[in-house]
């Protein structure tokens, strides 16, 4: 009888330690969906503590301590391709959004007017989106047509991309998230929350300012 049973023992706990792996690939691959502008702090995911969150929940390092971004490259919505690591000597401004997602709706408008009127003002800025979890590139065009969004979006469904990012680091763990990048290509600042427009101007002059 019992060597019946150690086959049976065996097997089921082969198969609880294949589910967790897959709830846990799931967990790695799924990012919170829709946080709000006004969540509070939020300062989920490591970055050594060398990183300070606002009451806006924007949160910022400091020059010295900031780590390099990852490599983000691939084909766009729009059926081009993209590589991040091409911008260096701008500041860079990443936000992860899906067209399904109701606060990236709700900040779009915020994305397209700011990024208009600082590249008319000649700023060193680039703004580049990371559309995650849509479906069809079609659901992501026709957002970015309604709000008018005219710089490129890396298409990322199943968030490969997001998961560059490294440990450490001010990582997308929500949707929407924004990043901004130094000039040099470091992560700078991070939101897990929708924002407005004074929020983005905050969190990209002090990088315009940098030397």
């Amino acid at each position: 009888m019992s060597l019946s049973r150690a086959p049976r023992r065996s097997r089921s706990t082969s198969g609880r330690a294949i589910l967790l792996t897959a709830v846990t690939l799931a967990g790695a691959l799924t990012l919170t969906a829709c946080g709000d502008a006004d969540g509070g702090s939020k300062s989920s995911g490591s970055a050594g503590g060398n990183y300070v969150t606002g009451s806006s929940g924007v949160s910022t390092v400091a020059r010295g301590k900031r780590i390099d971004a990852p490599k983000l490259d691939g084909g766009t919505v729009d059926g081009a391709t993209l590589d991040t690591t091409t911008l260096k000597g701008k500041v860079v401004v990443l936000n992860v959004w899906g067209s399904w997602c109701p606060p990236c709706r709700a900040e779009a408008k915020y994305f397209a007017k700011v990024s208009k009127e600082m590249a008319d003002a000649g700023e060193d800025v680039a703004f580049v989106g990371i559309n995650t979890r849509d479906t069809s590139k079609q659901n992501a065009t026709s957002f970015e047509e309604t709000y008018g969004i005219t710089y490129p979006s890396l298409y990322d469904p199943d968030g490969k991309l997001v998961l560059r990012f490294p440990k450490g680091s001010l990582n997308p763990a929500a949707i929407p998230s924004t990043i901004v990048l130094d000039k040099e290509g470091k992560i700078a600042a991070r939101t897990l929350a929708a924002v407005n427009e004074q929020q983005l101007r905050a969190m990209i002059k002090p990088l315009l300012a940098e030397k």
